[in-house]
């Protein structure tokens, strides 16, 4: 027996800006165009033959006929959506993908994950490394660690750590650096790109430290934080680095941090659908990793 369904396009393009008032805000969370939103409704309104929405006074006001479909549909697409989870899981082999930034994850979680894997051998990971935003719906990842505020609408968001910074040396150049005057003189290798507000540069923290420079500051710049801390490794200089992405450096003696931290606004968070936070692999890497980058809790 056939089914006489509408182009469910459609009807998602329906239920979403029914529940978010406006074909604007629709777009975004099916990343589309409004453009593209407001032809599915079209499209909707010509198979049926009635209007869905009154566009009134620049506002979206959905009709009568329309309103007494939204919970059906809200409840059936909730459904549609456990079995895409269920169906995306069902598969024993299939990895799990986690997407996590390209710095973090060589400096942190590399040096980490035999503890990882040795602890939950059953379990393979697949690492996407990456600063891109991930579209859940769309892409093949089950769960992200980002960097950031932890503002991520409609997704599970756990925070994992507070970051801080630090001002690292080699070991060789520390006995010239005792006091944060002691920088106006010394190379300092600064991250220019950092995307990051809350994240100093050396001119605000040297004046945050009571330091007023009589000379220019020698800074060398690089576009890329693994480039800074390298560089510092090197001996070529004084760095201002994420506590997080240097913490095995610091317990080998490679480098050595001076004048205490510096607690950051910022954290990494641990970001998953919802729907995704029972699968066992999801429950396995989140658990570790909470407990693992931050062991004092």
């Amino acid at each position: 027996m056939s089914r006489h369904l509408l182009p469910l396009r459609a009807l998602q393009a329906l239920e979403v800006a029914a529940r978010l008032g406006s074909f604007a805000r629709a777009a975004e969370e099916l990343h589309v165009t409004p453009a593209a939103v407001s032809q599915q409704i079209k499209q909707l309104e010509g198979l049926l033959g009635y209007p869905l929405f009154i566009r009134e006074g620049g506002g979206l006001q959905i009709t009568p006929a329309a309103q007494t479909a939204l919970h059906p549909l809200g409840t059936a697409f909730d459904q549609l959506e456990r079995i895409s989870v269920q169906l995306r899981s069902a598969q024993t082999n299939r990895p799990l993908v986690v997407s996590l930034p390209p710095i973090f994850a060589a400096r942190w979680l590399i040096p980490h994950l035999e503890r990882f894997q040795a602890a939950h051998p059953e379990v393979e990971l697949r690492l996407l490394a990456s600063m891109r935003a991930v579209n859940f719906d769309t892409e093949d990842v089950d769960m992200a660690v980002r960097y950031g505020h932890g503002r991520y609408p409609g997704l599970h968001v756990q925070r994992l750590r507070e970051e801080t910074m630090l001002v690292v040396a080699h070991p060789r150049l520390s006995g010239d650096l005792r006091t944060p005057a002691d920088l106006r003189h010394a190379t300092l290798l600064h991250y220019a790109t950092a995307n990051d507000p809350v994240f100093p540069d050396w001119p605000t923290w040297l004046r945050n430290a009571g330091v007023t420079a009589d000379t220019p500051l020698r800074i060398r710049e690089f576009g890329d934080i693994n480039l800074v801390i390298e560089a510092a490794l090197s001996g070529l200089g004084v760095a201002m680095v994420w506590q997080s992405l240097v913490e095995a450096d610091l317990t080998a003696g490679r480098l050595v941090s001076l004048y205490g931290k510096q607690p950051l606004a910022n954290a990494y968070h641990f970001v998953c659908p919802p729907q995704r936070l029972a699968l066992p692999g999801v429950v396995a890497f989140r658990d570790w990793l909470r407990a693992e980058i931050n062991p004092a809790k």
